[in-house]
């Protein structure tokens, strides 16, 4: 199956700006005690489901005409010394915030870099909408005060995917 990779581009850059970035959750999720955030466009589905708070890892899947193309797993959350549910709740804020400016060249997480007041997120990535890694971090004061691992790519099926 070829998938268009712009298409795919763009969807992701949706599908992302209009679940955790707003706070759209599924209210019926496939996974019991998980969060799962969707959202459907054409031919495109996206799913998000993670479980926790303080330390909450998850999974995207994005299917194409109902089969699995592209994933992403994400591990991490608040730092040791820093799971105070107020704090952690306006540092999540300020995560959506910044997951809601994904950008197409990389429409994994956040950009390279955005600062507002006393935080600081920062983005390092490798690879490409094929297969990629990045670490992201949130800073505050100066501190950091969450860390997140996530990796991800096109799902390779017996019949194997291209982009075009």
């Amino acid at each position: 199956m070829e998938i268009d990779e712009n298409a795919l581009r763009k969807f992701l850059i949706i599908a992302k700006k209009n679940t955790y970035a707003t706070g759209n959750k599924n209210t019926s999720p496939e996974r019991k005690d998980f969060d799962e955030l969707e959202y459907k466009a054409g031919d495109f589905y996206y799913r998000d489901s993670y479980y926790g708070f303080f330390h909450a890892p998850g999974q995207e899947i994005v299917r194409y005409k109902d089969e699995p193309v592209w994933n992403m797993s994400y591990n991490g959350g608040m730092r040791k010394g820093f799971e105070d549910v107020v704090f952690a709740k306006e540092t999540y804020t300020f995560l959506k915030k910044v997951l809601g400016m994904v950008e197409e060249k990389n429409p994994y997480r956040g950009p390279a870099k955005v600062e507002d007041g006393d935080f600081l997120y920062t983005n390092e990535i490798e690879g490409n909408i094929e297969e990629f890694k990045g670490i992201e971090k949130i800073f505050f004061k100066g501190k950091e005060v969450f860390r997140q691992d996530y990796v991800g790519g096109l799902v390779m099926n017996k019949e194997e995917h291209c982009l075009k």
